[in-house]
């Protein structure tokens, strides 16, 4: 039983999401939430709240027959979004342009063999 989640247009860089991705994949649900609680980077709020979200879809679909405690996360990736483009006024007239990049991160969530 496969369950899965996704967040997409999150406004953070894919890069920032990617390393906190990493921490978790492979691991057990209960033991990627635990490492979420603790890491101190702002990636790791949305990615803990899509963990939880891919856990009541997986009760919901199985109508409460899966146990929670033998999910692990299956995959998890982090792709870039759209890019929204602005400019900020510098001097002598001129503009940079700032780039603001969004991040759709997918994860799949399955049950370990016993």
């Amino acid at each position: 039983m496969e369950s899965t989640a996704h967040l997409r247009f999150l406004r953070m860089s894919p890069r920032k999401l990617s390393v906190v991705a990493a921490l978790i994949r492979g691991k057990p649900v209960e033991a990627a939430l635990n490492i979420l609680k603790f890491t101190k980077r702002a990636a790791a709020l949305p990615v803990e709240k899509l963990i939880k979200s891919a856990v009541a879809n997986a009760t919901d679909l199985s109508k409460g027959q899966v146990d929670v405690d033998t999910l692990y996360v299956k995959t998890i990736s982090v792709d870039q979004g759209p890019t929204q483009r602005r400019f900020m006024p510098r001097a002598m007239g001129r503009a940079t342009p700032i780039k603001k990049k969004t991040a759709h991160v997918h994860v799949v969530l399955a049950e370990a063999k016993k």
